[in-house]
């Protein structure tokens, strides 16, 4: 009894000391770690009040992560963490031996070892992390491979303000960015409380062992990776112990972070959290662990999602989204997709009409509009966007982002796709000033038969040529006509001629009949011209060969919008043959 008081009383000076830690506190070096010290480590159980555990150290790893990079291993050997192990959100935790900051807790040893040990990126390291240089952000790398003697403990990106049935749609998604997610989480902010209190206002106090949130999104919808502070040097934090997504240079949020429980699993133990007030920017997500300045937020794209149901009142949903281009356009995407589906007054039945601004700086706008009849065709128009979207973002004329990317959408009184049951034109051959009829029957989604019936007078022009009438959707005739999905980079100079390009899109809704005749078409930027001469081909490639393209493509000669408001994916082609 005598000896647990003492250890009581001994743990309570070691959390005055530890949590009084002053700026650049002393750090442990590597080189005295000696296998049976004693060590505490600081995290958050519950709440947001870090407590100590005990452990031991048992050795050092030289070189286990790289060429100097090594890694101290300590057995767990405080009751509470045996049951549980190290735990994904503890990520970060401090390692004290003798007052002295040793490491953070940042790697699972083993799964299902009989007795628990841990790994932890040494205090050198941490600091290289802060006093890292910056440097260009790299691309979205996983974790390490799963069949690793030890795996970095990646935090647990939570979701809030999504539904379990969009969190499930997005898994896949946020998997293959390397983002292990759960929607068992939750945010104290919403787009509401994130407008009334801005970061700068707000008097933060973290230390080591306190809990931490990077978020990637916050507003009504928050996705955040929850860890623990390592040490804190004036209003530099450093976190994590190991990469948070390996992304090198970062202007992440930082926000506060309340723990709501461990829950314990032989597989992976996991704190589940709500993400509070953002307090700060992360700048650094590096091997050692992530970095960042208490203080103003980053800059973010906001968004904003519409919902006109179809009885009572409009519904916005606000929220904002880190500016990484391989993240924004999903992040955007699971908030347009929750707004459809995680509500009760806006179901699939009928399929809706989507409308999005795209507002980048400098007032240069973008906008689309696309019909979906159902989850199959809400499926596709979701693929679409995010390509569209992430194609913007990474652009290689102009490193920007949205400044705000907005969307409305309108619930459909009836299913807008159609059955085709005939196409046919009332002659094959036809000469000059005549005019010959293609006429159309279509059925609706379960529905009425239709027919239409369109005038087509020949051009005195088209005398002598073989052409074709062509029924298509509007995407379709845009490739036949010589404009593909995908724009090379080197075909443009410029993100407004890239703007420029996308917007000249025909209609996504109904379909496009049209007169076209096989040509060669020479383009400068996109813009085609037709049959050029090949003087002008030759002294233009020969300038810049990149730049101007060649390619046999069909060019209309007349065409015309039908069926606004419907969704048809069928292609048929007439010859037609105008004599004198």
């Amino acid at each position: 009894m005598l000896r647990s008081c003492r250890f009581l009383v001994l743990l309570g000076v070691l959390a005055r000391a530890v949590l009084a830690q002053p700026a650049g506190a002393a750090l442990f070096p590597l080189d005295e770690l000696k296998p049976g010290q004693q060590g505490e480590v600081w995290t958050v159980f519950k709440g947001t009040e870090a407590e100590a555990f005990v452990v031991e150290v048992t050795g050092v790893l030289r070189n286990a992560l790289g060429p100097g990079k090594s890694l101290i291993v300590c057995q767990l050997t405080d009751q509470r963490i045996q049951k549980m192990g190290a735990v994904a959100g503890m990520s970060g935790s401090p390692l004290f031996i003798d007052g002295r900051l040793a490491g953070a807790l940042s790697y699972q040893i083993q799964r299902f070892e009989t007795v628990r040990h841990a790994g932890f990126t040494p205090a050198a390291d941490l600091s290289e992390v802060k006093e890292k240089a910056a440097l260009q952000p790299n691309s979205l790398a996983a974790g390490p491979a799963s069949d690793s003697p030890f795996k970095s403990l990646q935090p647990v990106f939570t979701l809030g303000g999504l539904s379990p049935i969009v969190a499930d749609l997005f898994a896949p998604r946020f998997a293959a960015l390397g983002l292990s997610t759960t929607a068992l989480g939750g945010s104290t902010q919403s787009s509401a409380t994130v407008d009334a209190q801005t970061s700068s206002s707000r008097p933060t106090t973290l230390r080591p062992g306190s809990a931490v949130a990077v978020a990637l999104a916050t507003g009504d919808i928050t996705l955040a990776g929850t860890g623990t502070v390592s040490r804190v040097d004036g209003d530099q934090i450093t976190a994590f112990g190991h990469p948070m997504l390996s992304l090198g240079d970062v202007a992440l949020p930082m926000c506060e972070a309340e723990i709501v429980t461990i829950l314990p699993s032989q597989m992976q133990s996991v704190k589940v959290a709500n993400t509070g007030a953002m307090i700060g920017t992360i700048t650094q997500d590096r091997l050692s662990g992530v970095s960042g300045t208490l203080g103003a937020g980053p800059e973010m794209t906001a968004v904003e999602v519409t919902v006109n149901p179809r009885r009572g009142p409009a519904r916005t949903l606000r929220f904002s989204v880190a500016r990484q281009q391989q993240l924004t356009p999903v992040l955007v995407a699971a908030g347009v997709t929750q707004s459809i589906l995680g509500s009760n007054d806006a179901g699939l039945a009928n399929g809706f009409r989507l409308s999005s601004n795209v507002s980048f700086p400098a007032a240069q706008k973008i906008a689309f509009q696309s019909l979906h009849s159902g989850p199959q065709g809400f499926a596709q128009g979701l693929n679409e966007f995010v390509q569209g979207l992430a194609a913007n973002l990474q652009n290689p004329y102009a490193k920007t982002f949205p400044d705000l990317v907005a969307f409305n959408v309108e619930p459909l009184d009836a299913n807008p796709a159609v059955t085709l049951d005939l196409f046919q034109l009332s002659r094959t051959t036809a000469g000059a000033g005549q005019t010959l009829q293609a006429t159309l029957a279509w059925r609706d989604w379960q529905g009425d038969a239709h027919r239409e019936t369109v005038d087509l007078t020949i051009d005195p022009a088209w005398t002598g040529k073989k052409l074709e009438v062509i029924l298509a959707p509007g995407r379709a005739l845009d490739e036949l006509t010589g404009r593909p999905r995908v724009i090379a980079a080197s075909e443009l100079r410029s993100f407004e001629a890239y703007l420029a390009a996308m917007r000249d899109d025909r209609p996504t809704d109904g379909v496009c009949i049209a007169v076209v005749e096989k040509t060669s078409l020479f383009s400068d930027q996109t813009v085609a011209t037709p049959d050029a001469p090949g003087s002008i081909e030759r002294i233009a490639r020969a300038s810049d060969e990149a730049r101007f393209r060649k390619r046999e493509a069909l060019l209309p000669l007349w065409e015309r919008h039908l069926l606004p408001g419907k969704l048809l994916n069928t292609i048929i082609r007439r010859p037609l043959v105008v004599v004198d």
